[in-house]
């Protein structure tokens, strides 16, 4: 939904010579055009469609990022890596009978094109995604094959060549597994999705809509890029994206409101990032987990729910501490669009997403159909508003074009992730599940902070989908097994939604952060104090993971009633707030020591009540007298001192 691909944890913007330019948009357009037929009338096998769908990324790839960034158009060598890419992802297709026939024992073609797949792969995933992934994946792979060299408890059989091709390239198991099979058949229509939205006009509708029921009040620009940004979350599932699309229009209105330049960036960060956890989307790492999982997508979107919102009740309630900090208020009426005019002129925006949920919540259908009616929604409003002249064909193929040219890095990084799970599935996975719970002492708290630090440490290079999908290959298992071990029955979806969570608050982790650089470049402001700001902004949104892996009713693990569901959210709100005031040392006035504690005493008792052997309700009841203690108290002395 931005000039920048989704999740383009890249340190370079796409180069285009006039050259490519007809070439790119051709190919381009007919990913999409390919991706929408399968999605309708199209039947392929699925091994096909992932290795289709990979030679598109592949060469859109070499066209999009050439080895020279200045070049003034295409290099000979960028096309001939292009043009070589097309027959090795395809070769699976190709040969499929006879690779089958010889699983396990590839010949000396099949060892020869399942290394440069693995070459050209990993190239085309340095140039559009960053060094860290492949170098991550070269480090694993070479790993599995020093194994048998490695001393003491490092030490493992290690894999042959033959086996290493046979199960990360010329199987479903590795480059062609699970992360690809997801980017292919849904996550492509998703992108899509969001990208025609906004070439519609959807992005601007959500940021004038947001502006014009909020600005007013104090903060309240602020506040607007919290309701922005989590309204464009619900289809970019792109922090960058986000940003991009909702930051141009509210960074400077929160300047003008009297917020520093710093603090309007990282607030718009905050936002953004949050944006991925925002159902249905959810940075496109919803579908992959149900499929690791094995639930349905629908679970998942459940289990998001509640952590979702309250982390952006918690922003928003994060922005009005900091308005009564600086004494801000809010924008003059004649600076604001007018809600009833935003309405009238953009609420047919609304009907694509509104399709798209009760197609999922009601109709229960997969999320590939729900996204594809939700998408000829999109077009057909497009036509309906241009009245069909050529200038809604030519939105129309600009959004396909986008989508797919967001799509290169996410399909790219999803197949180099699947090396590294195919390469765990060799038999390193084990034994570096026991390295990581030996390292934790089997303890669960220390493991937890350990998979959240390695988390935020490999998202500083890997988009969050990548960062997900290693991280929960590793450590999800773990969490589990530790867990058990005492006797705390964790949830498998809540370890996994644990490492997400982690994943994408390095986004604005100093000093890579590129969602901060982003915001900072609008703002004008200092990166790497943005990043920080950010940083501070979102451990608010830290401390969920935590709590639902302790208490897995916040995903709403074994709970089904609507009154226990709503009960539930009231409590996990309250308890963001308090740990937000405690955590930035502010509620009606600033927050003193002691009321500090009693704030952070709250927050724990309603996150999780049963701590210490409470009941449920003991726990609940404890935390409110406790937050109605602090309250009280504040309110005495912000009386006294007005």
């Amino acid at each position: 939904m931005s000039e920048l691909p989704p999740e383009v944890e890249s340190t370079s913007a796409p180069v285009l010579g006039l050259k490519t330019k007809w070439l790119y948009s051709g190919l381009a357009l007919s990913w999409a055009l390919f991706q929408l037929s399968l999605a309708s009338w199209l039947i392929l096998d699925s091994l096909v469609a992932r290795a289709i769908h990979l030679s598109f990324g592949l060469f859109l790839a070499y066209l999009l990022y050439p080895a020279r960034k200045n070049a003034p158009g295409l290099l000979w060598m960028d096309l001939f890596f292009a043009a070589a890419s097309l027959p090795v992802a395809l070769y699976v297709v190709w040969d499929f009978q006879g690779l089958a026939l010889r699983m396990g024992r590839p010949s000396s073609l099949d060892l020869g094109m399942g290394l440069l797949l693995v070459a050209l792969l990993l190239e085309a995933t340095r140039r559009a995604v960053g060094l860290a992934l492949p170098l991550i994946v070269l480090v694993i792979s070479a790993y599995g094959f020093l194994g048998p060299w490695l001393p003491g408890p490092f030490s493992l059989r290690g894999v042959s060549l033959a086996k290493y091709v046979s199960q990360v390239s010329l199987s479903s198991e590795g480059i062609f597994g699970i992360p690809l099979d997801v980017s292919a058949s849904t996550i492509f229509l998703f992108v899509l999705f969001g990208a025609i939205l906004e070439r519609g006009g959807a992005g601007k509708f959500f940021t004038d809509l947001a502006l014009a029921l909020l600005g007013r009040y104090k903060g309240g620009p602020a506040k607007a890029a919290v309701a922005s940004s989590g309204l464009t979350g619900l289809v970019s599932g792109s922090s960058i994206a986000n940003i991009v699309t909702t930051g141009t229009f509210t960074i400077p209105l929160m300047k003008k409101s009297g917020l520093p330049a710093t603090k309007a960036a990282a607030t718009e960060v905050a936002a953004s990032t949050d944006g991925q956890l925002m159902p249905p989307i959810m940075g496109a790492a919803a579908f992959i987990i149900a499929e690791y999982v094995n639930i349905p997508y629908w679970e998942v979107v459940k289990a998001a729910f509640i952590p979702a919102f309250i982390s952006y009740f918690a922003l928003f309630w994060l922005t009005h501490l900091e308005a009564g900090k600086l004494g801000l208020k809010g924008l003059p009426a004649n600076l604001l669009p007018q809600a009833k005019a935003v309405l009238k002129e953009g609420y047919l925006h609304l009907l694509p997403l509104g399709v798209l949920l009760f197609e999922l919540m009601v109709l229960m259908h997969s999320p590939k159909l729900a996204v594809f009616r939700a998408i000829l929604i999109a077009l057909a409003l497009i036509l309906l508003k241009h009245r069909g002249r050529p200038a809604a064909f030519v939105l129309i193929a600009q959004g396909m074009i986008q989508g797919s040219r967001n799509m290169v890095s996410l399909a790219l990084a999803t197949a180099a992730a699947g090396i590294i799970v195919g390469v765990v599935g060799l038999g390193i996975g084990g034994m570096l599940n026991s390295l990581v719970e030996a390292l934790s002492g089997g303890n669960l708290l220390l493991l937890l902070l350990i998979t959240a630090i390695v988390s935020l440490i490999l998202g500083m290079g890997l988009p969050t989908t990548a960062t997900y999908i290693v991280m929960a290959s590793l450590t999800a298992p773990v969490i589990v097994h530790v867990g058990a071990a005492q006797n705390w029955a964790i949830p498998l979806l809540a370890a996994h939604l644990f490492c997400f969570y982690f994943g994408i608050l390095a986004d604005d982790t100093p000093p890579v952060g590129l969602a901060s650089y982003t915001a900072a470049a609008i703002a004008g402001s200092d990166p790497i104090a943005t990043g920080w700001q950010g940083f501070l902004y979102d451990l608010r949104t830290a401390i969920i993971p935590f709590m639902f892996v302790l208490n897995p009713e916040l995903i709403l693990h074994g709970v089904t009633h609507w009154g226990e569901i709503l009960l539930i959210f009231f409590f996990a709100a309250m308890a963001a707030m308090a740990f937000t005031s405690a955590l930035h040392g502010w509620w009606l006035r600033r927050v003193n020591p002691v009321e500090r504690i009693f704030l952070f005493a709250a927050s724990l008792l309603l996150f999780y009540p049963q701590v210490m052997g409470f009941e449920r309700m003991f726990g609940y009841g404890s935390g409110l007298l406790i937050l109605g203690f602090v309250f009280t108290s504040q309110r005495r002395l912000h009386r006294e001192k007005s």
